[in-house]
């Protein structure tokens, strides 16, 4: 009896994991109506305009803020230099800094018609117009790697050459 009730339990349990490996179910991943192709070009673009307006609106609190903080190191730097510090490097850096902020301006600047007119998409970034929308998208995006290109990493050699100076005169 003991062996019937074994070999009855080996038979349950091998049926429930032959039967455990298959679905019962169909699997649905996007419903059983999936978003058109253009729906999902659209839905990529509006994440694409809001990353880039993000960008935008980023770089332009940065040239707003800039003059204040130029003058700030431009101060420290002063100062460490009347109390006889070297501060050659720091001085170059943010020449260079400065420099680099007059060329990328008027970059800045041409962008600002570009995303009010924003073609291709509404006030609330929903794509209207998918040729247009890409075009924007384009531009937009160009500028942007102009800014990046024109600064050329100049913002973030100041700040380890004001970090440099900090170590060196503790």
């Amino acid at each position: 009896m003991k062996n019937n009730f074994k070999k009855m339990i080996f038979v349950v349990l091998t049926a429930a994991m032959v039967f455990a490996a298959f679905p019962v179910t169909s699997v649905f991943a996007q419903g059983e109506n999936p978003p058109a192709k253009s729906e999902r070009t659209n839905e990529k673009l509006e994440k694409v305009w809001a990353r880039q307006l993000n960008f935008y609106n980023r770089i332009g609190k940065g040239f707003g803020d800039i003059d204040v903080q130029t003058a700030k190191f431009q101060e420290k730097i002063d100062k460490a230099s009347s109390n006889g510090r070297d501060v050659t490097a720091a001085q170059a850096a943010l020449d260079a800094f400065e420099s680099a902020l007059k060329s990328t301006k008027p970059i800045y600047d041409g962008m600002e018609n570009i995303v009010n007119v924003h073609a291709g998409f509404d006030a609330d970034g929903k794509v209207t117009d998918a040729v247009q929308a890409k075009s924007t998208v384009r531009e937009v995006g160009g500028k942007l790697k102009e800014v990046k290109s024109s600064m050329n990493g100049t913002g973030k050699a100041l700040l380890e050459a004001l970090k440099a100076f900090r170590v060196a005169n503790k």
